[in-house]
């Protein structure tokens, strides 16, 4: 009850701080790239259940529906501004939407997308999947997208394990770190 209470809380004011940024990005990609400026995917979350996740639309419309590392040459797939976006994780911040009507939390394990059947098979294999799926998480601040899975259902298991709000806003502040020196990301 206090995680939710306070994924609540935090969405609330970071939606209010970030409204103007919110709409700048949409009204960015909208003029960098055909499309919309949102992509919403399915995404598997707690229970193995699916829901739809957004995120600001860093790849061109009819990329398709896989995991960038299984891409041949991700870059080509990627905006104009896509990029950036990736790099800064500024393509998430839509997804204070699915921490608002608790489908999501700020700390978790990231969300499978609904193909990637070997990491949510791993995952309820070490019953992370009973866990809400997070904006970030342990792995995240780990290793991010260079992880092999194996390596990042580890972690979401020892997140598992350790699980506490004074756990939560040590990972919610090394995220910040390493957003900031942009460590760990591949595309």
């Amino acid at each position: 009850m206090a995680k939710r209470s306070f994924d609540f809380l935090l969405s609330v004011v970071a939606a209010l701080v970030l409204a103007l940024p919110l709409v700048a990005i949409a009204i960015l990609v909208r003029l960098t790239s055909t499309g919309p400026a949102l992509y919403w995917s399915d995404r598997v979350g707690k229970g193995n259940r699916i829901f739809r996740m957004p995120k600001f639309r860093s790849m061109r419309l009819g990329t398709p529906a896989v995991a960038t590392h299984l891409l041949q040459n991700p870059d080509a797939y990627l905006t104009p501004i896509g990029s950036f976006l990736r790099k800064s994780s500024l393509d998430e911040l839509p997804q204070l939407w699915n921490i608002l009507k608790g489908e999501m939390s700020f700390v978790g394990p990231r969300p499978a997308l609904f193909n990637q059947e070997d990491l949510i098979a791993l995952r309820t294999k070490c019953a992370v999947h009973e866990l809400l799926p997070g904006l970030t998480g342990w792995a995240q601040v780990n290793g991010r997208d260079e992880l092999p899975i194996p390596e990042k259902v580890k972690l979401d298991a020892e997140y598992l394990r350790r699980q506490s709000l004074g756990f939560d806003v040590s990972i919610l502040w090394l995220t910040v770190v390493k957003v900031a020196r942009r460590d760990g990301v591949a595309h």
